[in-house]
């Protein structure tokens, strides 16, 4: 190769044809010939080249996208007159190569020098600054573009949302996206990716519509951020309507859009839609198959995760560290403890994937979960890592379910250390002692929980009804229509009593008399919401209720007998997975 590009650059009399050797340098870059590039510039100091700025710039470029930072950076340092190309080729190499802190420096130098910027060198550099949420960079970079009057430009205003909107500030990325007299298909997608990262799922869904009317270009990017928010909310008809458009413009061959909608449809309880996705889909990556095992894990559907498991690694995929997380939250979800212990085991002599502290967490889980409290201590012991919030909040949680009081102690004791302002830390220990009738240890609890200044939070459920949600928390009395819906709970509840329900008052850790305890678990806001679910929505289409925390197991009861008395799907997502009721009986075999 070297030789073939030595005869083909000389010319009669041993003349290098410089336009000739520039050309194959570029061609070199593009192709990321490394080997071939290094004889180019080899010739070009043969040729006295190194010191005409533009091959310069080139061999920057080249050993750039080969991944030769250092020597990118040598040659740059070296150079005599250096453009605005040569700055920012460099500090485009260092962005690319995620070297953001080199990437500011670098500007910063260039800045000193009094070196004049284009938007391109500013949108780079804030580029950088996003990735490593730096705020006073970012507003330093937003004082120049102003002063530069680059701030209205279509690339640099787009920038500088985006790292606001990354940094948690969402209004300034707000004021900026309107103060753009041009707005990109890009400016566009990140404003909507802003509202979504600061959890402003509505917010993103409004401008996605605004978007919409003003004729922008949808893109691969803007529709996976509209699924997600779709998803968070568990707008089921903003997402099919997104599907469809989707479909009309061919979009679902695109991967990552496929993913997304899998992932909208199987966090909004349709895990049957979303392996039709799945299986519709022609260009399948791991993610994609990552995405349907963690659907079937969240539904309890171990015997289907255990079958993509084995059918994923038939068609030449390896399981990778999601992958494994995935089977064992599955095995975790239905109770499958020696399963689990078997995917552990696969894990451990899988010489491809290196087990981390959430493989770890997950095989906790697994056993505190089932009951072996003891050798879910002993693993966390014995783990070549620190343990981590998740780890003793399982532990924690495990020991509740499990009346363990003196290890629940012990792993309150780490999570208080570990997150003092969680108040579900709180709460956990002070139910786990409630659940053993230890009303002086509750007293203590909630005492710690009041003097930490940790807020709990409040419970609440909502449901989606011709395109709008409602939301309840317990004893909800401010929604229109709240008489027909005590009234609608009282209906459920003496059919109930016919087919022997009690409430359980054990799951109402309030030291109060039982029928007020009675009372109080009547009222939880999962029931409401299915009450007003019955009442608004038309017979034999599934109910689909969305929670912020753990389904109670009196509310798990109750919602069993709805199904069978009213024979309706009752679907519910609570913080940690969904359960389908169906016919008087749970997808979760009542483990969760």
């Amino acid at each position: 190769m070297c030789s073939n590009i030595r005869k083909l650059v000389w010319v009669n009399g041993g003349i290098i044809n410089i336009v000739r050797l520039k050309q194959f340098l570029q061609i070199c870059a593009t192709e990321k010939a490394i080997v071939a590039g290094k004889c180019c510039h080899g010739l070009a100091i043969h040729a006295g080249l190194l010191a005409d700025t533009i091959t310069c710039n080139i061999l920057i470029n080249l050993y750039s996208k080969c991944d030769h930072v250092d020597s990118a950076r040598l040659l740059f340092d070296r150079m005599p007159a250096r453009t605005i190309v040569s700055w920012n080729t460099m500090i485009a190499t260092y962005i690319h190569h995620g070297e953001d802190m080199e990437a500011t420096g670098l500007f910063l130098r260039m800045h000193r020098e009094g070196m004049p910027m284009s938007e391109f060198t500013l949108s780079s550099v804030l580029c950088a600054c996003a990735a490593t949420c730096a705020v006073v960079e970012c507003k330093q970079l937003h004082a120049i573009a102003l002063k530069s009057v680059m701030d209205s430009n279509v690339f640099v205003g787009t920038a500088l949302l985006d790292v606001y909107a990354k940094c948690g500030m969402i209004n300034d990325a707000c004021r900026i996206f309107d103060k753009m007299s041009d707005k990109s298909s890009v400016s566009w997608s990140s404003m909507v990716a802003g509202y979504v990262q600061n959890d402003l799922h509505e917010e993103a869904l409004r401008l996605f519509r605004r978007a919409q009317k003003v004729g922008t270009e949808l893109t691969q990017f803007t529709l996976s951020t509209c699924l997600s928010a779709c998803a968070s909310l568990a707008a089921t008809i903003e997402g099919t309507q997104l599907h469809t458009i989707i479909v009309k413009t061919g979009f679902q061959s695109n991967i990552f859009v496929t993913t997304s909608l899998l992932d909208f449809y199987s966090r909004c309880g349709q895990i049957e839609k979303a392996y039709l996705v799945f299986a519709d889909s022609e260009e399948k990556n791991i993610v994609l198959w990552n995405a349907m095992l963690t659907g079937f894990s969240k539904h309890a559907r171990f015997w289907e995760a255990m079958i993509l498991f084995e059918k994923m690694q038939q068609v030449g995929f390896h399981p990778n560290e999601v992958t494994y997380i995935s089977v064992l939250s599955a095995c975790s979800h239905t109770g499958l403890v020696e399963k689990g212990r078997h995917y552990f085991h696969l894990l451990m002599n899988d010489t491809k994937v290196h087990p981390n502290v959430l493989h770890y967490s997950c095989m906790v889980d697994i056993l505190g979960r089932a009951g072996q409290i003891d050798e879910s201590w002993n693993l966390i012991e014995k783990m070549p890592f620190q343990a981590t919030a998740s780890i003793w909040g399982s532990l924690l949680s495990s020991c509740r379910i499990h009346n363990n009081i003196k290890l629940a102690k012990i792993a309150a004791a780490h999570l208080f250390q570990l997150e003092p302002y969680n108040a579900g830390n709180h709460v956990l220990l002070s139910d786990a002692c409630a659940a053993s009738k230890n009303w002086e240890e509750v007293v203590m609890a909630r005492k710690l929980l009041k003097e930490s200044g940790a807020k709990k939070e409040m419970g609440k459920s909502w449901i989606e009804v011709k395109g709008k949600v409602h939301i309840f928390v317990v004893g909800e009395r401010n929604h229109p229509r709240v008489n027909d819906i005590y009234a609608k709970v009282d209906d459920l509840a003496n059919e109930m009593r016919k087919l022997a329900y009690k409430s359980n008052t054990q799951f109402d850790l309030h030291d109060v008399r039982e029928d007020a305890k009675e009372v109080l678990l009547m009222h939880h806001s999962e029931k409401l919401t299915l009450a007003f679910g019955l009442i608004s929505l038309p017979s034999r289409i599934p109910i689909r209720i969305n929670k912020n925390i753990r389904i109670c197991g009196d509310c798990h009861s109750f919602m069993k007998h709805a199904s069978r008395i009213t024979e309706r799907e009752i679907i519910i997502r609570d913080i940690n997975r969904f359960h389908h009721f169906k016919w008087g009986s749970c997808s979760c075999g009542d483990f969760w």
